[in-house]
Parts: structure tokens; sequence; C-alpha cells
């Protein structure tokens, strides 16, 4: 038996040549600057050489001249690992991979943080972070003290979802809710809907305050009626505040119009709304959108009953499965409801046989333009770090002329 190859060397490439180690070492790495000079033929007898003998540079010596690891860290606030290919993240980490391998990194999976309060921290006592040149983060809201140290800090990082200024610009790709909510608005308008709602929270995350902000503007451009429903209790309306309700839901209305602050009405076990009709005026501006919360549970048939009530004949969930539910339940009384979802399932949804009208994030670019971003903030190289990826509208079955 004979021993273990000994490893080939830039030294030994350059005993070969006839060259220097140093004249190897810029041939390796692709330099061709004004400030070396290395004649066409002797730049190809080294390359020769190489491919004869095998050579494969020493990874952390390349690492260390080009003073950082090729390693980028992905660290999510939600589990994600293992990814399921229907779950909402997978798209996302397909893109960030598949980015990655095609510039040489590895990935590096930040998944030991603790968790403080159901959410994952990445700044605690044994945190690794800085193993990577810089680190991409994924999760529906980000905590705002965090990004406001990485900002700080420098360390180089890309969010996946728009994120406010936290002590500084983050960057981040995100896409672009507000376009495509208007385009399905306008869309909505031009079936015949002049009552409309919005079902969800549309404040909190950026994604939803984005989609939000879509459905108010377009709103008030149409010149229709809005309407906001959410099935947690928290909903504020614009100009007033809401107070949970004491059965399924707390609807909160009102004629609209500038000054004129939303009525909050109790819908108490499965009675009808009382007290008024909400959101009944035409009038332009944030008077037009009036508000309504709800708890969870069965909130919505509340939310179905509320509906009915106002004439309301199109509804816009912020969440999928919100809307699949709503539709389901309208189906299930006979009810003509248009139902439009804002983006994929991030929960499960009960089953349904037909395509939700609605708008597709594109996932999988951004991932992997996050990955691009951070390249770019690691290297010292000019690049656009705020992005926004334009929606794909669905035109689907659920959003339908109004009967």
């Amino acid at each position: 038996m004979t021993g273990a190859r000994r490893r080939v060397t830039q030294q030994d490439i350059a005993k070969m040549t006839g060259v220097s180690q140093a004249t190897v070492s810029v041939v390796l790495n692709g330099r061709s600057d004004s400030e070396v000079k290395i004649a066409p033929e002797t730049r190809e007898k080294v390359l020769r050489a190489i491919a004869e003998t095998g050579y494969v540079a020493d990874p952390v010596a390349r690492r260390l001249a080009a003073r950082h690891n090729k390693i980028i860290g992905v660290f999510t606030y939600e589990p994600v690992f293992p990814s399921a290919n229907s779950d909402f993240y997978h798209p996302f980490l397909v893109g960030i991979e598949q980015r990655a391998e095609s510039l040489g990194c590895d990935l590096l999976l930040l998944t030991s943080s603790p968790v403080v309060e159901g959410r994952r921290r990445i700044f605690h006592q044994d945190n690794r972070i800085r193993l990577a040149d810089g680190c991409v983060l994924l999760g529906r809201s980000l905590d705002r003290d965090e990004l406001t140290r990485l900002v700080a800090d420098g360390l180089p990082f890309v969010s996946i979802g728009r994120r406010d200024a936290a002590g500084g610009p983050v960057p981040y790709v995100g896409a672009a809710y507000g376009p495509a909510v208007a385009s399905l608005v306008a869309r909505a308008v031009s079936l015949g809907h002049t009552k409309l709602a919005y079902l969800g929270a549309g404040a909190g995350p950026e994604s939803w305050a984005d989609r939000y902000a879509g459905f108010t503007a377009a709103v008030e451009t149409a010149g229709v009626t809005g309407s906001r429903f959410a099935l947690d209790g928290t909903a504020t309306p614009s100009g007033g505040s809401a107070r949970a309700g004491t059965g399924h839901a707390a609807v909160t209305g009102g004629a609209a119009g500038a000054g004129n602050a939303p009525v909050t009405v109790a819908v108490t076990g499965n009675a009808a709304v009382t007290g008024g009709t909400a959101g009944v005026g035409n009038a332009s501006g944030a008077g037009n959108v009036a508000s309504v919360g709800g708890t969870a549970g069965a909130g919505v048939s509340a939310v179905l009953e509320a509906v009915v009530a106002q004439g309301i004949t199109a509804v816009f969930a912020e969440e999928h499965a919100d809307g699949v539910a709503l539709w389901l339940a309208a189906e299930a009384a006979g009810i003509e409801l248009s139902v439009a979802t804002l983006g994929e399932p991030t929960r499960d949804a009960p089953p349904s046989r037909v395509e939700f009208s609605g708008l597709r994030i594109p996932r999988q670019d951004m991932g992997a333009q996050a990955v691009e971003v951070l390249t770019a903030l690691i290297e010292g190289t000019r690049t656009e770090i705020q992005r926004l990826l334009p929606c794909d509208v669905v035109t689907g079955e659920t959003l339908k002329e109004r009967a």
C-alpha cells in the first residue's frame, strides 16, 4: 500500500512553469487589472499546468485572501426547517439555495437561536451570526430592536419582505402588494361591485399594511365604498377606536366621509347587525373605509352576517385561509359573494374545489434576489438594496360579476 497522494500546491505549479508563486496566485484568482501584467502565454502555461495536475485551490486560503468566507447565513424568526414543498417558506428557500449555489456560496442555517416570548432572537449569548459573511432574514415580522442593531453594527444583511427604516435604511427584497391589490379592486369595480370589504388586520407586519394601503387607495380612486373586517378583535377604525365584541365580532361602521368617526356596534351571538349600516357613503378620502373587528373562532359567521347587512358583494382577504372560510360559509348559506385572497396560504385552509382569484407572490425570485443584494453588500459593489418585485394577479373563479 502506498500513502495518500500529496496535495499539489501553488508552489509546485510555480516550479513546474518557472514563474513566481505570486503569478500563479494572480492567474488562479482571475485578476486582470492594470496593476498586474501577465503575458498571455504565461497565463496559458500556468492554466495548462493546473489542468494537468488536477490542482484544487485551498478553500481556506482563498477565503482568507478574499477576506470573506463565501458563507451566507439564513435566519428565520419562525421555524421553517425541514420544509415541505407546500410550505409557505419553501419557495423562498429554493431561491436562496439556487442563487447561493450559482455564486459558489455555502449556506449556514442559524437554527439554534433561543425562543423568547414565542420568537427566535438573533442576538443572544452564543449567537453565531458572524460566522457568516452576511445574513438573509426570513419572517412575517422582524424584531425592530434587532433590525436597529444590525443596521448600526454594519453587519451585511438583507430582509425578505419590505421593512420600515430601523435607525437607517433596511436592505430588503419584497413584494409590491399595493399595485396588485389595486388591480384586483379595479377588476371588482369593473364587474359591478360598489361595496367592498378588506378582511384582515391591515396593520402590524409591513406586508399586511401594504396590502391594506393598496386596498384603501384603490377604493378611494374608484369612488366606491370600502369596509374592513378582522377576526381577532384588534381592528382600529379610522377616526375612532374599536373594542372587542361580546360575541362573535365587533362591527365598526358609520357613514363615510372626512370627519365622520365610525361608530362601534357589538354583534352578539348570531344576531344581525344593529345600530345602522356601516360605510354607506361614497365620499373620497380615508373616511370611506370603515372597520370591523371581531374575535377568532366562529367569527367568520359574524363577518358574513355583517357583509350581508351592509350590502357588501366583494371581499379581499389578507390571509388565504380566511378568504376560503368566508367563501365556503357564503356558498353554504346560498349567498352570492365574490372573494379574492391576497397571497399564498400561510396556514391550512379548508379544502375547496375552485381556483381563488387573488395574487401570487414571487417567492422564489425574492429569495434569489435577496442573495444577490447580500453578495453585493458583502463585496462592496453598487446595487439597489431595496427592491419590490411585482406580484402576479390571478384571475381565478371567485371574483365574479355582481349578481
